[in-house]
Formats: C-alpha cells, structure tokens, sequence
C-alpha cells in the first residue's frame, strides 16, 4: 500500500499535499498543538520562523504578498484566547 501524503507543508505554494487547503490545515494545526502541548511561547516562535520561510517562498509566486498578510494564517490561531 502507498504510503499516504503527511500534512506538511507544499513548498513552495505552502499547501497541504494530503488535504489541498492552505497549510496549516486542521490536521497540521492539530499535529502542531500536541507537539508542543504546553508550550504556547515555543509554538509560537516555530510559527514566526515557518512564517519568514513561507513568505520568502510566497512572495516570489505573488509580489503582493507581505509577511503581515501571513501572520494570521501561520500564526494568529495559535494566539492564545
């Protein structure tokens, strides 16, 4: 049996090979949650970092991309509420 694609990131269009949707996608965040169960603060700057890779990535395929514009996909829902 083929092995089944991993909810990581596509690069360079930051999609999720196994769902199709904009990466995080709930599986990835889901994933990501429990790898750093307790540790918002770590999270959080893995986020920044995946964040700086992506938009490097996303705005040589969209100019119009700015990194502001990513923070709410990458990193805004793992904000704590």
């Amino acid at each position: 049996m083929p092995e089944r694609p991993k909810h990581s990131p596509l690069r360079p269009s930051w999609r999720c090979p196994a769902c199709g949707i904009l990466w995080p996608c709930s599986a990835a965040k889901l994933r990501l949650l429990g790898e750093y169960r307790g540790d918002r603060p770590g999270l959080l700057i893995h986020l920044a970092e995946v964040q700086e890779v992506a938009a490097a990535d996303l705005t040589k395929l969209n100019p119009g991309v700015t990194l502001p514009d990513l923070t709410p996909r990458f990193v805004g829902w793992a904000e704590a509420r």
